[in-house]
């Protein structure tokens, strides 16, 4: 599958509001709401667009600190910290990376004593050094979907809907 001009600017203005129906996306692009729905399901088919969601502020659920945590850790614990990590309901974020450590996660916690429930329940399996938000001048973006080439998208098995 390649991305055409038209399917980056359908991906650009879901980032931009997911919530915008058919036919304005359909007037934005130039096409009729029927093909505009047949470009999202195949862009949705094809494992292009992978969801849908809200971005929500953390503040306003009470969660008014956010913390970057680096996790070293090795050997068969790798597997064990991926699966647990997945139950902490604080964690926003954990990603798998190379260098120093081994995982960073992003947590949402309410105070200093929440933020240290939420690191001791990681430390039987690790060590941790974690780091305060103090602002974020770039909390989320959308990604550039308007190379100036076509882009072609690997095939994968369609999903049931």
């Amino acid at each position: 599958m390649e991305l055409d001009l038209i399917d980056r600017k359908i991906l650009t203005l879901l980032q931009e509001d997911a919530r915008t129906s058919y036919a304005e996306l359909g007037r934005k692009v130039g096409l009729s709401t029927p093909s505009t729905i047949e470009r999202v399901r195949r862009l949705e088919d094809a494992g292009v667009i992978t969801g849908y969601k809200a971005h929500i502020d953390p503040a306003a659920l009470g969660l008014t600190m956010s913390a970057i945590i680096r996790v070293t850790i090795a050997g068969e614990r790798l597997v064990r910290f991926a699966q647990q990590v997945q139950k902490i309901k604080e964690v926003m974020e954990c990603h798998r990376v190379t260098g120093g450590e081994s995982f960073i996660l992003r947590v949402a916690v309410r105070d200093t004593q929440h933020l240290e429930q939420v690191i001791d329940s990681l430390v039987p399996y690790v060590a941790t050094t974690t780091s305060l938000v103090l602002a974020s001048p770039v909390k989320w973006r959308p990604l550039t979907v308007l190379p100036e080439r076509a882009v072609a998208v690997p095939r994968r098995k369609p999903t049931p809907r």
